[in-house]
């Protein structure tokens, strides 16, 4: 009976043993509020160990799984407006290398619904999120909540905490429409200086003044001349947002399709502006308008308008268009905030000019500078339109566009302006140049500057100026840098002509790795040699400094190239398993989708952990050597754990 006794102790041990290597930093709740008598708040609350966090339901692009309530919609309630969340940290996260909002210690996400009736029933969801630490991020991970609607539940006041979230909200969409708002302001302002809009400023405030008999009719017709740019350029934000509707304009920026068209619109734009050919509307338009606006009182001055957006479009066109592609793939009311500020700054000169006749004389005469700022526009659109193509590239996960080929694209682009800024480059419809002016010189230094700043970027430089623009750090051909030495073993790199079919080459060290575990283990058997699992992941800080620290040492990198198959499995690999290939889940009774998820439950099962990075040493028939290892940043103990397990091999 004592031996018993002492059996199952030691089972108990053993059980609680296994249980505390898988990390659970999250523990997730449900619980509802009643608001009114049809109104309910679903809310999930996350208790979070010390050190760990979660992040926020918007985060970054190259950023970390966000953190998503998803409510299994049903008859018999509607959901009220969008997921809420509490105020959170925003900081610069070390993983991801970029500035992100997080949850630590708690969190909580809510949902309002309206019931169709009033009767009991429960509502079934899920919450997907991301926990993370310093140095390292466990797998994504999705759990059920179920809400309990009670109908005899108290109704109670909104909490405090939930005004704070639409607060929260409301302020965080402010901001984005304010910065819609300057930038198209500023465009505005730049799209006065070009040679469509700049020599009409005169010519109009002139006819205002020539045609009213007062100066306070003058500045009324200005007035209402100005009022009616607006109006027409706001239309045209309101148009873009009924075509496509403000909820789904919000899915443009992670658009495939989208995002390519957004690419080629700008370059269009950008070789007009270039000089490549104009883009006009047709001339019967012109003609059309022109003879409304010779009509006199409201509506004629409404043609006049009309008259100078279209006669203008060759130039604003590229302007408006952009505008409008990078408010669009914003969502919501971004195209009509951004056409208010492009028309505010293209309306005001107009009104202030007619009001003030004689401040024309202080504007400076048309000339060559006006087809300078049109070139200089040229640049910057073609800058951006490798933004979008850069989205395109990132949903896909083609690899086309990687940081350093970005940065390559954009240091050409911008040191091709400063030659052109310096006179060393000319454009079709540029006028002979004797000599540069200061002003273009000044923008000559400044764009020469910025193209210096990015050359670090190609060797691994965080370049927080640029961040929100190319792709992230980790979405690059050499992750470490380009300057990062290789082979520092000294010995013989691996071909790529030579690697085994799914064989793949780490960077910068040419080792050799098979990202799936039945083609690594066929290979070590068809070659006679042992294996070595990576449980590993993109986002892991300490897998990182493993492979950039501990790895190099000639020893180690010995024995990695030479003496075992590396397998490495990353637990966070978003990509989709294909549908023969997807299965139920031992642990969660959930439909396993993801390359990741596989691996985090083949170690989760296998080896009862769920920490990266974890390293095991099999032999060729799938044994352990001896004891598993996870995060070893001493050498000479990582180089000792790998040569006593190759010796029982």
């Amino acid at each position: 009976m004592n031996k018993l006794k002492v059996v199952l102790l030691l089972l108990v041990l053993v059980t609680t043993q296994l249980k505390a290597q898988i990390l659970e930093p999250v523990k997730w709740t449900s619980s509802v509020e009643r608001v009114s008598e049809d109104e309910f708040i679903l809310v999930a609350t996350a208790v979070i160990e010390r050190d760990w966090h979660i992040y926020s339901k918007k985060v970054p692009e190259g950023g970390p799984v966000a953190t998503s309530l998803v409510i299994e919609q049903e008859e018999g309630f509607s959901l009220e407006g969008t997921v809420l969340e509490g105020e959170g940290h925003t900081g610069f996260d070390k993983t991801f290398n970029m500035e992100i909002k997080y949850f630590a210690d708690k969190a909580s996400f809510k949902q309002k619904i309206k019931l169709s009736e009033l009767k009991n029933i429960k509502i079934k969801s899920f919450i997907e999120f991301m926990v993370c630490d310093d140095t390292r991020c466990l797998p994504p991970e999705e759990v059920d909540l179920e809400f309990d609607i009670d109908i005899t539940q108290k109704i109670v006041a909104e909490t405090v905490v939930e005004q704070g979230d639409e607060e929260n909200e409301e302020k965080e969409e402010r901001r984005g429409l304010f910065a819609i708002f300057f930038i198209a302001f500023l465009s505005g302002f730049a799209a006065l200086l070009t040679p469509c809009v700049f020599p009409m400023i005169p010519m109009t405030v002139s006819f205002f003044t020539k045609q009213s008999k007062t100066k306070s009719a003058g500045i009324r017709n200005a007035l209402i001349f100005g009022g009616a740019i607006i109006g027409i350029y706001v239309f045209l934000g309101l148009l873009v947002t009924w075509i496509f509707g403000a909820s789904a304009l919000n899915a443009l920026s992670t658009n495939v399709t989208f995002n390519i068209i957004f690419f080629l619109i700008l370059v269009i734009f950008a070789a007009s502006f270039l000089g490549a050919f104009e883009i006009m509307l047709p001339q019967k338009w012109s003609d059309k308008v022109d003879s409304q606006a010779d009509r006199g009182g409201m509506i004629g001055i409404f043609f006049m308008a009309l008259a100078l957006a279209i006669v203008s479009f060759s130039c604003t066109g590229p302007i408006v268009g952009s505008l409008l592609v990078e408010a669009a793939s914003k969502g919501g009311i971004a195209p009509v905030v951004g056409m208010l500020g492009f028309s505010s700054a293209l309306a005001i000169p107009f009104v202030l000019f007619a009001a003030f006749p004689g401040w024309l004389n202080s504007l400076p005469k048309s000339g060559g500078w006006l087809n300078t700022v049109k070139v200089v526009l040229g640049f910057l659109e073609l800058a951006l339109a490798f933004k979008f193509l850069s989205n395109a590239d990132l949903v896909v996960q083609s690899h086309l566009l990687e940081r350093e080929v970005f940065l390559a694209i954009w240091i050409a682009i911008f040191g091709a302006l400063t030659m052109y800024l310096f006179g060393k480059i000319t454009l079709p419809h540029d006028s002979p140049m004797q000599k540069i002016s200061v002003g273009r010189l000044m923008l000559g230094l400044l764009t020469l500057t910025f193209t210096i700043y990015m050359i670090p970027g190609l060797w691994g430089a965080p370049l927080k100026l640029i961040s929100a623009f190319p792709p992230p750090a980790n979405y690059s051909e050499s992750p470490y840098g380009v300057g990062y030495t290789k082979d520092v073993s000294g010995f013989s790199t691996q071909n790529h002509e030579e690697l085994p079919e799914g064989a793949h080459l780490l960077a910068p060290h040419d080792i050799m790795y098979f990202e799936d575990y039945k083609t690594g283990v066929a290979y070590a058997k068809k070659v006679g040699k042992p294996i070595m699992i990576d449980f590993t992941g993109r986002a892991c800080v300490n897998c990182r400094k493993m492979e950039e620290n501990v790895w190099v040492d000639s020893g180690i990198m010995n024995i990695l190239k030479n003496k075992v198959v590396l397998i490495s499995l990353y637990v966070d690999d978003k990509r989709k398993l294909p549908e023969s290939e997807q299965y139920i889940s031992e642990l969660t009774g959930k439909k396993i989708k993801y390359i990741g998820n596989k691996w985090s439950e083949f170690q989760t099962v296998k080896y009862k952990t769920n920490t990266q990075p974890y390293y095991v040493l099999l032999d060729s028939d799938e044994n352990e050597l001896n004891k598993p290892v996870s995060y070893t940043p001493d050498i000479e103990e990582y180089y000792n754990w790998m040569k006593d397990g190759l010796k029982k091999q």
